[in-house]
């Protein structure tokens, strides 16, 4: 693990992302020693920094940081934490707060092959998400909904759980972006009061159009759910994932489109 570029594994107790979860997180998904969509995982973070008025990490040195910190290892996952840095007692940020980047390469996690063909077993979460159109669509530190969320299931078949805001709005799943498929258009939810704008996400939305695939995004009910022709849900460690089971009603794989599939797990673990 580095930390400000140095080996280490300690943090001052100060640090304002563990007092206040004050910070950003990216996790990229590592392929023949290389990032996968880099620039896009660069391109969120340092728009949330700014979003956030965190003074942005260098983009060249956090690159290098990036290759040091994977070594001689091949794949893997690196996270990159960006936090406003150590400060004093209080909500309101110092000026002269010196940022803190951590970066840390761990091991990929183990993804069934048939999960691509099969697709996955998800569940609906009853933990909500609250709205916050000024955090809508960072990936930032405070993450206890998402805890929340998961820890309502302990079935290992279940892979994956869906979240809903107030107003029984699907938004995401615990750790990945949604897609509906319905009369062969795909939907996705609108971001712009809660959830995270998935790197993943994007790509599929511009394949999407690449393909002449309508994509629409919007608000998506539980009743679009449940007559769906299919579902799918995407992040930037699984690529695509075909769900065949939410909360006991089956769906067909059918209508997801082989060349987006296909598309996606090619461009979507390169280092672009």
């Amino acid at each position: 693990m580095l930390i400000n570029g140095k080996a280490d594994t300690q943090i001052a107790a100060t640090d304002r992302g563990l007092q206040f979860g004050d910070g950003l997180f990216e996790t990229i998904a590592i392929k023949d020693g290389q990032p996968c969509l880099w620039r896009r995982h660069l391109d969120r973070l340092l728009s949330g920094c700014s979003r956030l008025a965190i003074t942005p990490p260098d983009a060249d040195q956090l690159y290098d940081e990036v290759f040091k910190e994977i070594g001689e290892e091949k794949q893997g996952v690196i996270k990159i934490i960006v936090t406003r840095g150590p400060g004093k007692r209080g909500y309101r940020p110092q000026s002269n707060t010196t940022p803190t980047r951590i970066v840390n390469w761990n091991r990929s996690p183990a993804f069934p092959d048939q999960v691509y063909q099969r697709g996955i077993i998800a569940r609906l979460c009853s933990t909500r998400l609250g709205w916050n159109p000024a955090l809508a669509g960072l990936k930032h530190l405070n993450r206890l909904e998402q805890v929340l969320a998961r820890s309502e299931w302990h079935d290992p078949s279940i892979q994956e759980g869906l979240m809903m805001d107030a107003a029984d709005r699907v938004i995401e799943g615990t750790s990945s972006n949604l897609f509906v498929i319905q009369n062969d258009k795909l939907h996705t939810p609108d971001l712009s009061r809660c959830g995270v704008a998935g790197v993943m996400q994007g790509l599929i939305i511009e394949v999407a159009e690449e393909l002449d695939i309508p994509i629409v995004v919007s608000d998506i009910s539980l009743h679009d759910l449940w007559t769906a022709d299919s579902l799918f849900v995407s992040n930037s460690l699984i690529g695509i994932w075909p769900i065949r089971e939410l909360s006991g009603q089956e769906f067909s794989l059918d209508a997801i489109p082989d060349k987006l599939m296909d598309t996606i797990l090619d461009r979507g673990f390169r280092n672009e």
